[in-house]
Order: structure tokens, then sequence, then C-alpha cells
């Protein structure tokens, strides 16, 4: 039966006018407001409010009417407690209120502003400006609670929605007019991968965008709408303070807001999404951050009205809460709203009831892990737990769907393999597990990507990858094209050409070190046997390497290439002198150090180091490379013991070694430098046993 005055739904006009939009059990005038209440008791956010005459309907607002000054305090209708009494909801923080004090029944639901004059504006969860930035110049306002468009009237689109982030366009591709969950535990990047899709598609988007910051974090809000007003989306003159020509509205409730406000402002920013959507024709773009939190504050506001809980605390309300909200979001003949909501996931557990409930409504789920967000790789979005409902032939084109198909076959044989490596190791596989793993690690470094809102976080510029680069990027991975990159090529880069420039750099960066390295160690070991530290100076100038850290900063660098002083105390400088023993162990010292080098660095490492420990040095050196004075100087070699081949006595010096007087003793004994210094020199500089 109907309450007196109401008439049946079915004989209301719907198609006419979008404000006829209200409760199915209700007309479209709204009852008028009954008579004054007060308060009768606070218990935190639950106000019971006394009524002398009638009650106001459940879901009304009423409003205290506090002190001039003071901001307004509106109360939701939740129960009716007796013949008198209803239990409402606080949207706001209740100190201060006193029994007694005087309510107004609004007559209808919470009324929240809608249309363009919500653009670059914030608004609370009553609607109400919080931006500082005067009244908002309304083309209405609308109810929050409100019914979903029936069947007939709802629209549907399978057309894909580009986000520029590889993995999701891979793995779970978004359609335009469908509702997108991103599941994600606590710190694996949930709120990041919503900035990134609002600055890659709401910035590129002709329509409009509406923001719902539900329970999160207020800081977050704040550089959300600065982030707007630097790119443009949000613009406001610096002389009017007019925000004309933006095209987001904000609407926030955030963590410090009370129950009630947090169980109702995605209710609001749906409001004002729905305006756009069924009155000016637009497909709207419908971000929340985070759906979780609409949960979570319903579970609050449940316990507050006493009702017994369900499985993990939750209200028994559950799947009608989430159902009734998510229903409501969805396209329509007239327009569309695409909806992206952020997902906590309590302790990593999907199978929660908050997320499991949220699963049902969604067409599209990118689930991000903490295991791969372990790994370094961001997003950290799990390739092999995400879905889509278009990931369909007929939705996607074949290359697409069969290149993410044989990316998760390839990601799901090398997790199947990981059990084998951590116990066996890469060695006990075969050929072809080997090759899959090597293409798997590619592939899922190929997976992270730099994004335009870290920037200033990670060093790396953002990299925004059309559709089909992404797919051809992984067709190109699967097919072996690039086996010989390392993969470290493929970690944060845009498309598969940035794949190829990073390896370039990578390439000549290894070669540097190399050089660099191998040098080093052939500098140090020369001092550890000689102990001068101009010979340290010497070497690394004579190598190439830039010698301008002091002689400790230099030490302490080659520490690892390094023989203890200890083991040399009391040698001779020159190498090859002093007892066998002794230089075995300097030799087996030198060992470890070299055992520590890369293999080109070896290679070059070992080839200065023998000059320098073995007696027998002139297999060392090719008496047929002639040395002329043009000579590179690191074709001379660092020393070597008596005596000099003829063939090297008879080669000229280059001029610039002719400067003063070499510290190298094998030198003087060469023509060109007795003729200069004389052969004092040589009795001066020599050992004994070596003129």
């Amino acid at each position: 039966m109907l309450k007196r005055g109401l008439t049946s739904f079915k004989g209301v006009a719907r198609a006419s006018t979008p404000a006829a939009f209200s409760r199915r059990w209700m007309s479209e005038a709204a009852e008028a407001p009954v008579k004054d209440g007060r308060v009768l008791q606070v218990i935190g956010a639950v106000v019971d409010v006394e009524f002398d005459d009638k009650l106001p309907r459940v879901l009304n607002a009423l409003e205290v009417q506090v002190e001039k000054g003071r901001p307004r305090l509106v109360l939701e209708v939740a129960q009716h407690i007796g013949e008198r009494v209803v239990r409402t909801i606080a949207m706001d923080a209740t100190e201060g209120l006193v029994r007694g004090q005087p309510v107004k029944d609004q007559g209808d639901a919470i009324q929240v502003p809608v249309g363009p004059g919500t653009l670059g504006r914030i608004v609370n969860v009553i609607g109400e400006p919080i931006d500082e930035k005067g009244p908002i110049k309304a083309a209405a306002h609308w109810s929050i609670h409100r019914p979903a468009p029936l069947l007939t009237e709802q629209g549907e689109s399978d057309a894909i929605l580009s986000t520029g982030i590889k993995v999701i366009d891979l793995i779970g591709p978004y359609s335009k007019g469908g509702k997108i969950g991103l599941f994600g535990g606590a710190g694996v990047g949930k709120t990041v991968v919503i900035m990134e899709l609002i600055n890659n598609v709401a910035m590129n988007h002709g329509g409009f965008s509406v923001f719902a910051g539900v329970g999160e974090r207020t800081r977050e809000g704040n550089d959300l709408y600065h982030e707007m007003m630097t790119s443009g989306v949000i613009k406001i003159d610096k002389n009017t303070g007019s925000t004309e020509g933006s095209k987001a509205a904000l609407v926030y409730g955030q963590m410090n807001e009370p129950p009630g406000a947090r169980a109702r402002v995605a209710l609001t920013g749906l409001t004002i999404a729905e305006y756009f959507r069924d009155v000016e024709g637009q497909d709207v773009l419908l971000f929340v951050d985070n759906i979780f939190r609409f949960t979570q504050a319903g579970a609050e506001v449940s316990a507050l009205l006493g009702r017994i809980p369900s499985a993990v605390g939750y209200q028994p309300t559950l799947a009608t809460d989430m159902g009734t909200l998510q229903e409501r979001i969805t396209s329509t003949l007239k327009g569309s709203i695409t909806s992206v909501q952020a997902v906590y996931v309590p302790a990593d557990d999907l199978t929660d009831p908050a997320p499991a409930t949220t699963f049902a409504h969604l067409d599209a789920t990118t689930v991000l892990s903490r295991k791969i967000a372990e790994l370094g790789i961001y997003p950290a979005v799990d390739p092999l737990d995400s879905s889509s409902r278009l990931m369909d032939p007929e939705y996607v084109s074949m290359e697409h769907y069969k290149t993410t198909r044989d990316t998760q076959k390839l990601l799901q044989d090398y997790k199947s393999l990981q059990d084998i490596i951590a116990i066996l190791g890469m060695d006990e596989l075969s050929e072809e597990d080997k090759l899959t793993v090597a293409r798997a690690r590619k592939a899922q470094r190929f997976m992270s990507q730099p994004f335009h809102v870290a920037e200033v976080f990670t060093g790396f510029s953002g990299k925004f990858v059309p559709l089909e680069e992404s797919i051809s990027g992984f067709t190109e991975i699967l097919r072996g094209t690039y086996d010989d990159i390392p993969e470290q090529a493929f970690y944060m880069v845009g498309n598969i050409k940035d794949v190829q420039e990073k390896a370039t750099k990578l390439a000549k960066s290894l070669e540097k070190q190399t050089k660099s390295s191998a040098a080093a160690a052939a500098a140090a070991l020369q001092y550890s046997l000689g102990g001068q530290a101009d010979i340290l100076s010497k070497g690394m100038e004579q190598y190439g390497i830039k010698n301008d850290k002091s002689a400790s900063q230099l030490q302490a660098e080659i520490e690892p290439f390094t023989v203890p002083p200890s083991l040399i105390s009391g040698f001779d400088s020159v190498p090859g002198v002093g007892s066998e023993l002794a230089e075995a162990e300097i030799k087996e010292k030198f060992t470890e150090a070299y055992k520590a080098l890369t293999p080109e660095q070896q290679v070059e490492a070992k080839n200065y180091a023998k000059a320098f420990l073995s007696k027998d040095w002139k297999q060392y050196i090719d008496p047929s490379v002639e040395h002329s004075a043009s000579a590179d100087k690191d074709e001379w070699p660092w020393a070597g013991p008596d005596p000099l081949p003829e063939k090297y006595l008879k080669q000229d010096i280059p001029e610039e070694w002719m400067v003063e007087p070499p510290k190298e003793w094998w030198l003087v004994k060469h023509p060109k430098w007795v003729a200069k210094f004389g052969k004092d020199y040589a009795e001066k500089y020599v050992p004994a046993n070596y003129r």
C-alpha cells in the first residue's frame, strides 16, 4: 500500500525530464516538510531526533538549526525507532550539539548542485563548495538517492578506451561506458594508477570528468587539484576567479570525515556525473578512490545503528548497498558514465567480502600484486589475475587476443618453473625452459612503465604507449626478436624502440665500465706491489681514468682489487723480487679480486696482471709491434724486468713522454732517455741488480 498522496511509480513520466528520477515509491513532488523537531540524543555520528507530529521519511535530510556563523549540519534519516523518534546519521562532526536543539525537515533527500557550475569546483557530501571560491551557480539541485536507469534506457558500448598503459591495454582493456576496478592492498600503487589514468584519459577526453575522493588522504586530493590546474583540466581566471572552461568536478569526503559523509560522498559524485550524462548527453568519466571506504563507512554506520553484522564485521546489507551504487553507473541511450574505481583489498585477500562483492559489478578488473611490486615493477599489475569482458575476439583484434593469451601462457610457464629454479638452479633446466624463462623475464619487465605523475619521484620521463605499439612490442618479445638484448633494457621504458635505444646505451656503458674496472684493477695491483701512491695516479692517468680525487678516495674505490700491504712488507718495489712464497700469496689475493670481475674485465685485467706477476714477461710484449712516436700510450707496457728486447730498445719514444725523467725504472735504459738525462740517472733510480 502506498501512503496517502503518493502515486505508483508506473505512472511517473520518466523520459520527459531527468528531474523526474526520484525514488521508485515516491511521486515527483517532494512531500511537504513536517514540523520542526528537536535533538533527543547524540551518540557520536548518530543523532536521535524527536518530532511532535508525523515523522520525516527514511533518507530525508534534516538540518540542525545552529548559531549564525557555524557550518551547516545535515542529518539523514536512517530509522524510525518509535512513534515520535527518528535515528539519523550526521554528515559532519556533531561536537557542540545539545539536547533540545531545533531540527528542521528538508522534505526530501540531500540535494546537491549539478550542472556546468560544478566544473572546476570542489564540493563536499552535501554539495557545499570547500574551495573558498564562493557559491556554486547550479543549473539544478538533484537528490543523491536516485534509481538506476531502466533496462530499456540502457545502452551498450564495446569500444576500447585506450589508457596508454601497456599492461592494462594488453591484458585487461577498458571499455567506454564500462565499470573498471583497480584492486590492490596497501601501498601497491592504486592511487598512482588512478592519477595516471586521469592524466592519460581525462586530460585527452572531450567530455567531463568527476572525481570522488571517498575516505582517502586529504593530501592526495590536494595534489590532484593542483595537478589538474597545472594541466589545464581545471581553469581558474586569476582576476575573476571564474572556472569557466574547466572539464572536471571534484567531490571530497576524505578519511577525516564522519562515516555518514564517507558513506554518501560517492553518491554525490555519481549524481553530478548523472546530470552530464542524462541532460547534456555527455560521455562522463567517473573516478572513485576508494570504493572500499564506501563499504567501510557503511559498516560503521550499520554498527552505529545497532544492526547485527554479517561475515568479517560488514553490514548485513553489503550486497544491496553496493548494488544500489553500481547499477546507477551505466551507459544510456543519451550518454555514458565510464567509472574507474580503486578498491582496497584488506590483507591482500581478494576473497574478503568487500572486494568480492565489487567484482560482480565490473567489466574489467586490474589486480595490483604485492609480489610484483616487490620486484620493483610498476605499475604492479598481475597479468595472470587481471581480466576484462572485452578480451574476446568478438571485441578485440585476433592479433591482440593471441598476443595476450600467449603472453599469459609464457608468464604462467615461468611461474611453474620458479620452484624448480629455486631448488635446483637455472643450470638444471632444459634449453627450451631457459629460453622460456629469459623471454618471460623480459616480458615481465616490459610491463613496467614510467608514469607522468611519478616523474618527480622516479626520475624517468612519463610515457604514453598507443595500443598498437603495446601489442607489437609484446609480439616481438614472444617471437624472440630481442633474445640478444639484456633484460635490463626492457625495464621502465615505453615502446619497443625505447628498448633498443636503452640497450645501445647499456652496451656503451658496459664497455666503458669494463675498461675502467680493468684499468682500476691493474692500477690497484701495481699500487699494491709497488707501494707507491704516484704509481697509482700514473696508472689511472695512463689508462684513461679521470683522476680528480684524492689518493685516499681512489684507494677506497679500488679496495676490492688491492693486495693487503702486509703481504709485501720488506719487498723491493720491483715486481719479481722477494720470496716465492710471498709472491704466491700475492697471486692468490689477486685471483680473488680477479674472480669478482666480469668475463670482459677479466680478459683485460689478466693481460695487465701477467706483466707484473710473471718473471718471463717477454711473452706478453709482442716484439713485432712497432711503437712509433704516434703510438698510443696504451700500447706501452707498464713494467717488466731486464733484459729489454733489442728491438724494443731501437723503438722511438713519444715526445710527450720526454717532459721529465721517468719514474718507471725500465725506461731509463732506452738510449733516448740516456741521451737526455745522462747515465747518472740510472744509478740514482734503478735498483742495483737491474743496472
